[in-house]
C-alpha cells in the first residue's frame, strides 16, 4: 500500500471520533519466510495460538483496511460497536448466556467452551503474549472482534478442535475474510494431516474444500449481532448463516475410526477409537 492510500485511512473517522487507522500503527510487512517457520512450530502444537497470530501478521491482506472501513464506517458498525463493545464480557459471562433458551448458539457455545476449557478472556491472553502493539482505532476493532468470534464458528459450521476441524474453520474463515495466512494454515494443514494419516482413505481435502466452499456462501459472522445471535436456536441461525452439516468432514471422522486412527493424535499407532472420543 502507498503511504497516499494509508494517509487516506488514517484521515477516515467513525462518528464518534475514533480513526480508522491510528498514524503510529505500523505498516504491515509482507514476511512469508516468517509465516512459514511459525507454520512449522504450529504443526508441532496446534495448541500454539502465538504462532497463528504470527502467520497472519506476516501475511497481510491487500484488502484489509477497505474491509474494515466498509463494516466499522457502515451505520451497522456503529450500532455493533455501541451494543458489543467488548465481546469476551458478553461470551464469559456463561450464567446470563444459559438463562437463554435450551437449544439456543448460546447454551451450545458454553457446552463447548466448558468442554474444552476455553474461555474469550484466555484467546484475548494468548494474543497479547505475540506483542503486537495496540492503537484505539477501527483496525483493533475489527482485529478484537475477528479474533473473539472465532470459537463461535466451530459451534455454527460443527467442525470441532481437532486438527481436520481446525484447519476447516480457518478455511471456512476465509471464504468470510480472506487472506493468505488462512490458506496457508488450513490446505498446508490438510496436507500435513494426509502425511501423518498415511494411507488413510479418509477424504482430508475433499472436507477443506468443504469448508471453504460454506464460508464463501455465509454472510460474514463478524458483521452479526452476536449477543442476538447468542439467544436464537442454533439450528436456526446456521439455517440463516447458510451452513450445512459438514459432512466431508464427518466422514473423516467415520473412516478414521474403521482405520484405527485417532483424529486428536494422527501420529498414534493404529488401534480401535472409542467413538465418544471421536464425537468429541
Amino acid at each position: 500500500m502507498t503511504q497516499a492510500a494509508r494517509d487516506q485511512f488514517t484521515r477516515m473517522f467513525a462518528p464518534d471520533g475514533t480513526v480508522l487507522l491510528h498514524p503510529d500503527r505500523p505498516q504491515a510487512k509482507y514476511r512469508p519466510l516468517r509465516a512459514v517457520r511459525n507454520f512449522q512450530i504450529l504443526m508441532k502444537d496446534k495448541e500454539d495460538t502465538v504462532a497463528v497470530f504470527k502467520i497472519f501478521e506476516s501475511l497481510p491482506s491487500k484488502d484489509f483496511l477497505p474491509r474494515i472501513a466498509q463494516l466499522a464506517l457502515s451505520g451497522k458498525g456503529e450500532e455493533l460497536r455501541r451494543t458489543e463493545a467488548w465481546l469476551p464480557e458478553i461470551l464469559d459471562d456463561h450464567a446470563a448466556l444459559r438463562r437463554t433458551p435450551k437449544g439456543s448458539l448460546a447454551h451450545a457455545y458454553c457446552d463447548f467452551m466448558e468442554a474444552e476449557g476455553l474461555s474469550a478472556a484466555g484467546l484475548v491472553a494468548e494474543s497479547e503474549r505475540s506483542g503486537r502493539p495496540r492503537f484505539p482505532d477501527l483496525v483493533e476493532w475489527y482485529i478484537n472482534r475477528s479474533r473473539d468470534t472465532h470459537d463461535m464458528f466451530h459451534i455454527l459450521t460443527g467442525y470441532g478442535r481437532d486438527a481436520l476441524g481446525e484447519a476447516s474453520v480457518l478455511l471456512f474463515t476465509h471464504g468470510q475474510q480472506p487472506s493468505q495466512g488462512h490458506l496457508l494454515i488450513g490446505y498446508a494443514g490438510a496436507a500435513n494431516i494426509k502425511k501423518m494419516a498415511k494411507g488413510t482413505k479418509a477424504p482430508v481435502f475433499g472436507a477443506v474444500r468443504e469448508a471453504h466452499r460454506t464460508g464463501k456462501g455465509a454472510p460474514q459472522l463478524i458483521a452479526q449481532p452476536i449477543r442476538e445471535l447468542l439467544a436464537r436456536p442454533l439450528a436456526e441461525v446456521r439455517a440463516e448463516m447458510r451452513i450445512p452439516e459438514p459432512e466431508q468432514y464427518r466422514e473423516c471422522h467415520r473412516i478414521w475410526q474403521a482405520e484405527g486412527i485417532d483424529p486428536h493424535n494422527l501420529l498414534a499407532s493404529r488401534k480401535p477409537v472409542e467413538p465418544e472420543l471421536l464425537a468429541a
